[in-house]
């Protein structure tokens, strides 16, 4: 029996990324690749929506977010980074070795605050701003496009964590004024983990440096790619096997296809919470489309649910992290998830729950699944 793969990335692979990247490796610096690296380059424009400049980078999205804010911000930037959970953390941590970041924090399970963020703005002391669009740790979607509005308002650049959103949910980098966005491989596109997708406005591109960074140096991976159809360092020739056989099915799928089908997903997701009795850990009006966070019930623990899980049932979910460890599970739904993965996971959460003393209902949840279908 397979296993049920459920994270919040890595994500199921498709069998046909899988041989993809089986493939003999070849020359990096032949024709062959270069064809391999411009595919990936037209996927990459296609995912992110965009008429700016694109790279791959051979690392993980924290690689694209340190490239970004290395590339484009110097020591002394003013830099506000907005917080409301473990991943856009991420941004304050990075921007504390680049530039000099104010960060703004927000309640956990709580999206960001607009006017917050509009009354710091307005003091006119800032050169850029970091956002994660879709906060992963506690499957928030934070109002990206009324933020970005609020960065064009003020001439700040907006920098954003698209790790779990750029594919999964909708984000319009030219449409919203975005500067920077970075996706993983191992997220909504489901490719295996190691490579980062950045996309840059023309604005921030006439704005990169190279001072600070040698390998991510952002300008020196786009130009190679626009340019040359090449990549200034060895890049991790499966891995852009994979990545372009895994746009090449999101292509085929359709962008918005994939979108609204991963918003079934979630929906599917929190109807079958409901039907059991348990509650999501964030407002359900911000509650995000490619995770879920199900608080447990009380007498539940994380560890022997999640273990129990496993081992009877071959199902992966995720624990929650930071403060909330131990207090939530996750649920990724985003890339090539199923509603048949879906059923099964409920199933066997049905099981584990009635096991471990939770009553409610057998049957519910995978019933709300279905009705879903």
């Amino acid at each position: 029996m397979d296993q049920v793969f459920m994270l919040a990335g890595p994500v199921k692979v498709d069998p046909r990324v899988l041989q993809a990247m089986s493939r003999a490796v070849i020359n990096h610096r032949g024709s062959e690749f270069r064809k391999v690296n411009k595919d990936v380059h037209d996927g990459l424009k296609y995912v992110f929506q965009t008429q700016g400049e694109v790279a791959a980078i051979s690392g993980s999205g924290t690689a694209g977010l340190e490239a970004v804010i290395s590339s484009l911000l110097r020591k002394g930037d003013r830099v506000l980074t907005l917080v409301n959970g473990k991943f856009s953390e991420r941004g304050y941590e990075l921007s504390r070795l680049f530039a000099n970041p104010t960060q703004m924090e927000f309640e956990w399970g709580k999206a960001m605050d607009v006017p917050r963020v509009a009354a710091e703005l307005e003091k006119g002391e800032y050169r850029a701003l970091t956002v994660c669009h879709n906060e992963t740790s506690t499957a928030v979607t934070n109002p990206l496009k009324e933020i970005a509005a609020l960065c064009r308002k003020y001439d700040v650049l907006c920098l954003v964590d698209g790790i779990t959103s750029v594919g999964g949910i909708e984000c319009r980098p030219d449409e919203w004024g975005l500067d920077a966005v970075v996706l993983g491989s191992q997220k909504c596109i489901a490719a295996p983990a190691g490579l980062a997708g950045v996309m840059v406005s023309k604005k921030a591109y006439g704005q990169l440096h190279e001072e600070t960074s040698y390998y991510l140096n952002l300008k020196a991976h786009i130009d190679a790619l626009r340019d040359e159809e090449d990549t200034p360092y060895t890049p991790s020739i499966p891995l852009f096997f994979a990545v372009r056989e895994a746009l090449r099915l999101l292509k085929e799928e359709g962008l918005e296809n994939r979108i609204k089908r991963t918003a079934k997903l979630a929906d599917a997701c929190r109807a079958a919470a409901d039907a059991l009795g348990l509650a999501l850990y964030p407002d359900l009006a911000v509650a995000s489309n490619t995770v879920t966070a199900i608080r447990y019930p009380p007498g539940i623990d994380d560890s022997a649910f999640r273990k129990k899980l496993l081992g009877e049932h071959n199902v992966v979910v995720a624990g929650g992290q930071g403060s909330i460890k131990g207090k939530i599970f996750r649920i990724g739904h985003m890339g090539i998830c199923s509603m048949e993965d879906m059923r099964a996971t409920w199933a066997a959460i049905e099981a584990v729950l009635a096991d471990l003393g939770h009553k409610a209902k057998r049957g519910a949840a995978v019933e709300a699944v279905q009705a879903r279908t």
